[in-house]
């Protein structure tokens, strides 16, 4: 089967599998940047520190609410452009705008030009998960959606165990400095790539869905998304899950630098091992075990994601909290997994239950929630409750320890709701 012409729709390639295939790793790797240009801040987060004299409560703003502000804000009006021009281009130029900027970050002089830079990489990324996200729903029919953002999303623990271990490793060699020098370079010469290799397929959907040609108004959408009580408490739910996940993301290596005294360099390939395989291993059984678990019931596929919430409190209390450097590093393997169960779901599920025409809306509603609250509060208030256990209480070394094994417990709340949304999935699944 020959493609069309660059820049065309395409009918969905339900049978097209290398089309298919094609598009899925592409997209793949412009998440993997994305969550490369997120993590290699993460991990210089000491050097940093100590060559532009900053506390950890200004590292929780710079990796937490000044990216999250602008990234979850700007994700509304950028998903609205997806959902009625092409989203192929939007993602490729996302990619261009946030790399460049990445690479900026290695100009920084300090606390005010590295936010700035900070906020130019929130910009960019702002335009490519929605986006993404339509596409692959118009490509995949519903009973494989889950499993195929399920593996897309291993974008996310391949995309952060090659940013720990790429800027930790380049920064041990070169500087911090040439580590975003590098690193976003490399994502400026993939946006080409994805102009040439994705096509646009046309916008797919239940008849009863599609009866609009048009996107609707931002209210009418939003009224709707209020009303699917499934997707209001998964929501609600996965956002206190990601004020502990990002948390735990942006801190780990600080944390292990600090207490266990392991040099960047070690830290920046254990942690790319627990969240590349980790992370990988959870998010493919989410998917997987999501879609086997709602074959029988279609309430499975959101339990999954609240039992694995559940598991996950104690074996991050146990990596925070144990005094072995071994037994941190193997809790630390089994929290990382369990805490990424809930990836497939939250992106598969509401893509199921919302018209086609709202697809992109509705994962910047996700986006700007989840971002807003986890991302940007999370690694934010562990900084300053380090900073104020470190001032207070005298624990300059170990406060960081205490101010993590805090926040995780809002894990705890949010399986709860997750558990809640259940009781709303197949009635919200027979709505027109």
């Amino acid at each position: 089967m020959n493609s069309p012409p660059i820049g065309l729709t395409v009918p969905p390639p339900t049978s097209d599998v290398r089309l298919r295939r094609t598009m899925l790793v592409m997209l793949g790797l412009v998440s993997m940047f994305n969550y490369i240009d997120r993590t290699v801040l993460s991990v210089l987060q000491e050097p940093i520190k100590r060559e532009l004299g900053l506390s950890d409560g200004q590292l929780g703003l710079l990796t937490g609410l000044a990216f999250a502000l602008f990234y979850a804000t700007l994700s509304l009006p950028i998903a609205r452009l997806a959902d009625r021009f092409n989203r192929r281009n939007i993602i490729a130029a996302s990619l261009a705008t946030w790399s460049g900027m990445t690479a900026l970050s290695g100009l920084a002089t300090g606390f005010g030009s590295l936010v700035a830079f900070r906020i130019g990489v929130a910009l960019g990324e702002a335009g490519s998960v929605p986006a993404s996200h339509s596409i692959i729903a118009d490509y995949y029919p519903p009973e494989k959606r889950v499993t195929a953002l399920a593996l897309w999303g291993l974008a996310l623990p391949a995309g952060i165990m090659f940013g720990y271990a790429s800027g930790g490793w380049i920064a041990s060699a070169l500087g911090w400095r040439l580590a975003f020098g590098v690193i976003g370079v490399a994502g400026v010469a993939l946006a080409p790539l994805v102009l040439l290799l994705v096509k646009e397929p046309v916008r797919t959907g239940s008849a009863a869905s599609a009866k609009a040609d048009g996107a609707p108004p931002v209210g009418e959408a939003m009224l709707f998304l209020w009303r699917l009580r499934t997707y209001r408490y998964m929501l609600i739910g996965t956002t206190l899950h990601a004020f502990a996940q990002y948390a735990m993301m942006s801190w780990s290596a600080p944390f292990y630098m600090r207490v266990h005294h392991m040099p960047l360099a070690d830290v920046a390939s254990w942690l790319a091992l627990m969240n590349g395989l980790g992370g990988g291993v959870g998010i493919y059984l989410g998917g997987r075990l999501s879609d086997a678990a709602g074959s029988r019931n279609p309430s499975g596929r959101i339990w999954v994601s609240a039992v694995a919430m559940l598991l996950m409190v104690p074996a991050a209390l146990a990596q925070f909290l144990v005094p072995s450097l071994t037994a941190s590093l193997a809790f630390g393997f089994v929290a990382t997994m369990l805490m990424f169960f809930y990836y497939g779901p939250i992106i598969g599920v509401p893509q199921s239950i919302v018209p086609p025409r709202i697809r992109a809306l509705t994962s910047a509603v996700t986006l700007l929630v989840f971002n807003l609250f986890g991302l940007g509060l999370g690694p934010a208030v562990t900084g300053f409750l380090s900073d104020y256990l470190a001032a207070t209480d005298g624990m300059q070394v170990t406060s960081l320890r205490y101010a993590l094994a805090t926040v995780i417990l809002f894990s705890l709340a949010g399986a709860g709701c997750i558990g809640w949304a259940c009781r709303f999935y197949a009635a919200d699944l027979r709505k027109p």
